[in-house]
């Protein structure tokens, strides 16, 4: 796309020399990933045919030799090698091989009926009834690839998105900007005037070297020969950064990947799959509208589903050079305002979404569907034994052994004879570490639970989640430590502030939701684990299947949700309106209220007996009615010491 229109640059002072485009305060905004920033970079690293790498790795296999990953009958990768003889993932085992008999087709890593622990089985493709597939062989790899590119960065700029199990987002910006203030000292001058909206001087260079890059044309092509800007030389610094991390893949880890790098995450995504594999596509932002123009809407990430399909009958079009003429008024009057603007500036190339590092799930589910059906507890208990092993490995991932993040929540599902389903949840215990048996031991008394309202066999599909993540919280107190005096107190309160290693060592006030959250005084009532009767809101399907980009899952039952489906979680708590403690349900909460009172009689019976010298011992906000109630008579008497009476005294009475 030709640069835009800008306005005529500032005064050269008497140099004679043009001036960028660009300002002294755009460059300040790069430095902090600003989405505004028009020197922006992002660059979209995707691993090539992932899976399928992944097992030429792990066997040794040449890199030429045609590979497929097989889930039952089924492909779910393919190698390139393979690709060129028409092997596709709509291929089938039987008509792959058939295309190329020297195809060699593994099978995924599954999880075997009984089994503490996934493996590879040479037999699994018959065995559907008693194997459930296992993606953590990927999703290990997975971790050592981003933890590279980590490693490959600056400690303080890894502004890292993991947009799926092979693909992530990287904003390069900051990293770029120190990089240009190292090569470009004269960037470090003040503007003139002190005014940051001055333009910066043009580079001081004249041509760039992208090296193998395949680097998108410019609809003029005799724009090339035009001097780079800073976005030129940004975007040049951005593909260096990208390539050397590239190649520390290849070279730590075996794995070859593609690459696009761009002013946005939408234009970077789309460069990634423009030249595959093992290359990297650079779009500048003079060449946006020439790397669209030619290219379907439906490519871009939100407009190949229902979105794309309103927008192709709406505008009889799939072209994006087509739609390019459309007023944004009409695309909002057809689509709604939020839409139509969207569209509007998607088909331009213009995305300001941000890089999230901290993109977090927030449930996790592990599933089987059973053919032929399982029909007695004991098959039952070993699938909810493999549920509560697959589910803990992806919880290490969420860092749940350092207490980072945890769930709240786990959910069994259960559908039996004639696609009738149930449900039942309880959430998991605060106060010790979460592990397997942790989590084995619940799904089964929620089995149980299901178990007695009878007719549970035959079962054809079983299925556990966990749920309501939330960030671990240290150094809370329980309410005993608030009770002990003199050195024990002063050693609980010194124990209670010590950082726990990785975390940052600044006091801050815990927010009262995060702290009751603990066990704190509910430790000192039985809890009973809560579950949701009736069918799940919908159950899905059990080997869910990463195919290169989405997860696959297909829903079982409605989503439409019935008085007898599962109620949020908020549903199942009572809350105490003097501590914010959240209770199990009424009998807890009644029972909760019942030792506020207590506590309410003994400090009032505390205050009676040493009111005279340890008025001020009282607690603050514990004060009883009876004792409000006294103290404003009191007041109003003009009460005076000579009118307080000691303990054991009593007013004599005359007359």
């Amino acid at each position: 796309m030709s640069s835009p229109v800008f306005q005529a640059s500032s005064p050269s002072h008497g140099t004679g020399r043009r001036k960028s485009q660009f300002s002294y305060r755009q460059l300040s905004l790069l430095a902090s990933y600003s989405t505004s920033c028009p020197l922006r970079v992002i660059a979209h690293i995707d691993l090539d045919a992932f899976y399928a790498q992944c097992e030429m790795v792990r066997l040794g296999i040449a890199e030429d030799q045609p590979l497929a990953v097989q889930q039952w009958q089924g492909l779910i990768a393919v190698n390139y090698p393979a690709r060129a003889f028409g092997i596709g993932r709509h291929c089938t085992v039987t008509d792959a091989k058939k295309l190329c008999p020297k195809l060699i087709a593994q099978h995924v890593a599954t999880w075997k009926e009984g089994d503490e622990k996934w493996a590879y089985h040479d037999d699994a493709a018959s065995h559907i009834g008693t194997h459930k597939v296992s993606l953590d062989p990927y999703r290990l790899q997975s971790r050592k690839i981003l933890a590279l590119i980590k490693e490959c960065l600056p400690p303080s700029m890894q502004k890292v998105e993991k947009a799926s199990v092979d693909e992530v987002f990287i904003d390069l910006s900051a990293h770029i900007h120190s990089i240009l203030l190292q090569r470009f000292p004269e960037l470090t001058n003040p503007p003139p005037y002190d005014d940051p909206t001055e333009k910066l001087p043009l580079p001081p260079v004249t041509a760039l070297d992208w090296q193998a890059d395949a680097l998108v044309d410019l609809e003029d092509a005799e724009a090339e020969a035009d001097d780079p800007d800073w976005d030129d030389v940004a975007i040049l610094i951005g593909s260096e950064i990208v390539r050397d991390i590239r190649a520390q893949i290849r070279r730590t880890l075996g794995y070859t990947c593609s690459a696009g790098i761009a002013g946005n995450k939408m234009l970077s995504k789309l460069g990634s799959g423009y030249k595959k594999p093992n290359q990297q596509t650079v779009i500048r932002n003079r060449a946006v509208q020439h790397f669209l123009s030619d290219m379907k809407f439906t490519k871009i990430r939100n407009l190949g589903g229902k979105l794309g399909e309103q927008v192709v009958s709406t505008f009889n079009t799939e072209a994006i050079k087509e739609l390019l003429p459309v007023p944004v008024e009409q695309m909002k009057l057809k689509l709604g305002d939020e839409t139509g603007v969207w569209l509007y500036n998607t088909v331009r190339g213009i995305d300001p979404s941000e890089v999230n590092s901290r993109t977090q799930i927030k449930s996790m589910l592990s599933a089987k569907s059973f053919r032929p059906s399982i029909n007695n507890q004991e098959q039952a208990v070993k699938w909810l034994r493999i549920f509560a092993a697959d589910i803990f490995s992806r919880l290490v991932e969420e860092g749940v052994l350092e207490n980072k993040r945890r769930p709240k929540t786990i959910n069994l599902h259960h559908r039996g004879q004639g696609g009738q389903t149930r449900s039942r949840q309880s959430s998991i215990p605060h106060g010790r570490m979460m592990d397997e048996t942790t989590l084995f031991e619940l799904a089964k008394n929620l089995f149980s639970q299901i178990s007695q309202e009878g007719k549970v066999w035959p079962c054809s599909n079983l299925s556990m989640s966990v749920g309501g993540f939330e960030d671990g919280i240290t150094g809370n107190r329980g309410i005993g430590a608030f009770l002990l005096k003199g050195d024990e107190a002063r050693e609980s309160k010194g124990a209670s502030r010590e950082p726990s290693v990785g975390l940052s060592t600044t006091h801050e006030r815990p927010e009262k939701k995060r702290r009751v959250d603990n066990p704190g005084i509910q430790r000192f009532f039985p809890k009973k684990e809560s579950s949701s009767g009736g069918d799940a809101e919908g159950i899905f399907d059990d080997d869910v299947v990463d195919t290169g980009k989405t997860q696959i899952r297909t829903k079982e039952t409605s989503p439409i949700r019935t008085e007898s489906s599962p109620k949020p979680i908020t549903d199942y708590f009572k809350v105490c309106t003097r501590c914010d403690a959240r209770l199990e349900n009424a009998e807890a909460l009644q029972s909760h209220l019942d030792w506020h009172l207590a506590k309410d009689l003994q400090e009032e019976e505390r205050g009676r007996q040493t009111f005279a010298s340890h008025n001020s011992s009282v607690p603050r906000g514990q004060k009883t009615a009876a004792a409000l109630s006294s103290s404003s008579k009191k007041s109003t008497r003009g009460s005076s010491s000579s009118n307080k009476l000691e303990h054991g005294q009593s007013k004599l009475k005359f007359g």
